[in-house]
Parts: structure tokens; sequence; C-alpha cells
């Protein structure tokens, strides 16, 4: 095996147990009522209390990239978070996340705005979490790497 193949092997790796974190994070915070779901709820949740976001995912679908008012949005909710030293990850399957969650991208038969989502922590110094580490980590080591925003492709299953 080569060097290469070596590393392709280790980022695939590292990527799925990035994957795994992520929704232990989500499954684990939504029945703490820790998670803030929609572009205009994140927003006003950034404004009231910024100290207790730990995380913002920002996601989309193939079609959302063509939509400019939501990635207006995103730079402005991106550049918050920047300024707040909020941890950013993009995720590229809404329906995924939607199914993470546990059917939460339902609410009656509208369906939820699963833009972006915020993971908060009512007592951030206090909480442990070793799955919301290893997403923590895997961010500041992107960051390391001047991508200030990681993308993660979410598989279906």
């Amino acid at each position: 095996m080569t060097f290469e193949e070596l590393n392709e092997d280790y980022s695939v790796e590292r990527m799925d147990s990035v994957i795994k974190a992520l929704e232990e994070v989500l499954r684990s915070t939504l029945p703490q009522g820790c998670i803030t779901v929609g572009v205009y709820e994140a927003a006003k949740s950034l404004n009231v209390d910024p100290d207790n976001v730990v995380l913002c995912i920002l996601a989309t679908d193939d079609d959302d990239v063509k939509d400019v008012a939501l990635q207006i949005h995103f730079t402005l909710i991106q550049a918050f978070c920047c300024e707040n030293d909020i941890n950013i990850l993009r995720v590229n399957n809404t329906r995924r996340l939607a199914h993470i969650l546990g059917g939460a991208g339902m609410h009656g038969s509208e369906q939820m705005d699963l833009h972006c989502i915020l993971v908060t922590v009512p007592h951030a110094s206090t909480w442990k979490n070793p799955a919301m580490g290893k997403v923590n980590r895997f961010c500041r080591e992107s960051r390391c790497m001047d991508q200030w925003v990681p993308i993660i492709n979410l598989p279906e299953r």
C-alpha cells in the first residue's frame, strides 16, 4: 500500500468517525432541548445567547446552492459564529439530518427548515460529551488547515 492510499484510508476512517460523533451529538442533545432548528430561529438564538452555542450546522441539498437568499443568510451566520468562536460545519444532506433528528424535519404536515441547526448547552462550561469533543477537534484541525467551514458529506443509510 502506498503512502497516498494509507492517507486516503485514514481520511475516510477519520471522516466516518466525525460523522458518527456528529450523529451522537445531535441525538444526545435533542431530548435535552439543546437544539435550535431553522435559519430565523438560529439567528434569534445567536442574538440572545451566543455564549451557550457550541456548534452551528449549516445544511444544504443540491438545489440550495442556487438559493441566493439562503447563501446570504449562511454568510451572515458564519461571520457571526467566527466572531464568537462558535464551531461551524457544513452538511450536505438535509434528509439524512432529519432522519438523525428522529423525523424532526417535520412539524405537523410542514417540512421544517433544517438549513441551520444550533447545538446549545445551558451550562457550557460543565457539559462534557466525548462526541462533541471529537467534533470540536475536527473543526479546530480543519481551521488549522485553513478550512474555516469544513464540509461533511452525510451518507444515506
